[in-house]
């Protein structure tokens, strides 16, 4: 499993960029839900599918949504956002 940073310069590779203001945000999700950093990467993953950018806003209330509904995995995030079609992803 990549760390958070692994998965940003995993990112970057592929043409993402991340403005500071954006990482800022990832690790304040990180930190205030407390969540591991499969679920962050996962968060980062579906913010970019479903917003087409990153925002800010979305991934954390995605991340907050995700932990509220004790959604540990990548595969239960999925799950969990197609299932109750949260998004078009």
């Amino acid at each position: 499993m990549l760390t958070v940073e692994d998965y940003l310069h995993y990112l970057r590779g592929k043409g993402f960029h991340f403005q500071d203001d954006a990482v800022g945000f990832i690790f304040f999700g990180k930190h205030y839900t407390n969540a591991t950093d499969e679920m962050i990467n996962t968060a980062i993953e579906i913010t970019l599918k479903a917003q087409k950018r990153f925002d800010g806003s979305f991934y954390v209330a995605l991340l907050e949504m995700l932990t509220a509904n004790n959604i540990n995995t990548r595969k239960a995030a999925l799950k969990y956002v197609k299932e109750n079609e949260l998004f078009a992803i």
